[in-house]
């Protein structure tokens, strides 16, 4: 952005407590722009920030990833605020597109910039790329990371035009036309900030949808188990844990190939699986309760984990003598 326009100041979250020790620690924007230089401002209220940013006396305002809205009195401020928005407006508008996008098995986004109003991500299009492929396995913060770059590039090229005056505004209901999208389509596509129920797995759901709801919660804060699975044998529950990774198979790890409720999990001999609707997913990479990522392996054999674990509200007979399939390479195959 340096290359084309001068930076006046960067605005980012106050500092928030963070850690076991809960120390109030800056943003990662606000790391990133102190060591570049830039003066750091961060408001708490943005109301009355409304004066202090006026009297720095910006021409343009770009919005990245905030996390506020930004309220009438600001943009009012300054003559035209640009917001990168990593989904392919007008579908995906609001604070998750990323996540949504991946949890509901798209396969394609873009990377918006628009000129903010006072709705949600319904400003004008500045600029938006052409289609962009999202990988089979490719994770929220591994898109997220690869669209950061694409808009900053994408960015560079808006305020470029802007200072030529070649920027030229196209509303998003003409590109809603041009790519066939339909009102209901907009409606059904709007997302939120994801809440604790959508950090578990469904249990009905099959084994594509729970992957992609995997991957969309990776790397943080990561996909949950439901809760309420009771072991087969003993008494001794599954460790708490978070899912990263994995991948689905149409074999059981049952020895005797038997149905078991969706939910159902099997720990055996340095893997995991979870039964879906319609196959098993096969877990690759978990983050157990204060500890780093590993892979399953290492967190399984750490613990002896060899159990059947079923959700509360079914039962099966004779779990107590289930017998488990030897591991093998085309067991675990991808």
């Amino acid at each position: 952005m340096a290359a084309v326009a001068e930076v006046l100041a960067v605005v980012t979250q106050p500092d928030r407590p963070a850690g076991r020790g809960h120390q109030l620690t800056p943003t990662p924007v606000n790391v990133a722009a102190r060591a570049l230089g830039l003066t750091v401002l961060t408001p708490e209220k943005l109301r009355s920030f409304a004066s202090e940013l006026a009297a720095l006396g910006p021409e343009r305002c770009v919005v990245a990833s905030y996390g506020r809205i930004v309220p009438q009195a600001l943009l009012d401020v300054v003559p035209l605020w640009l917001n990168i928005h990593p989904s392919m407006l007008p579908l995906y508008r609001g604070a998750t597109p990323i996540q949504s996008a991946i949890r509901d098995g798209r396969s394609v986004t873009a990377v918006s910039i628009i000129a903010m109003d006072a709705g949600m991500d319904t400003g004008d299009l500045l600029a938006q790329t052409e289609p962009l492929a999202i990988a089979a396995d490719e994770t929220y913060g591994e898109l997220h990371d690869r669209l950061a770059e694409i808009g900053a590039e994408l960015l560079a090229d808006v305020l470029d035009a802007d200072a030529r005056g070649e920027s030229f505004p196209n509303p998003q209901s003409q590109r809603a036309s041009d790519l066939g999208i339909d009102d209901d389509e907009i409606v059904r596509t709007a997302t939120r900030p994801f809440g604790k129920d959508d950090r578990v797995l469904p249990p009905y759901a099959t084994a594509r949808e729970a992957i992609d709801r995997i991957r969309s919660l990776a790397p943080s804060p990561g996909a949950q188990l439901i809760g309420g699975l009771r072991p087969a044998i003993g008494a001794t529950p599954l460790p708490a844990f978070k899912i990263l990774r994995a991948h689905t198979s149409r074999e059981s790890p049952l020895a005797d190939g038997r149905d078991v409720p969706s939910g159902t999990v099997v720990a055996h001999r340095g893997y995991l699986y979870v039964r879906a609707n319609d196959a098993w997913i096969v877990v690759d990479e978990v983050v157990p309760a204060g500890k780093a990522a590993m892979r399953i392996e290492a967190f399984a054999n750490g613990r002896r984990i060899d159990n059947v674990y079923v959700p509360e509200d079914d039962v099966v007979d004779g779990l107590g003598a289930l017998r488990f399939r030897e591991r093998s390479g085309e067991l675990l195959a991808r």
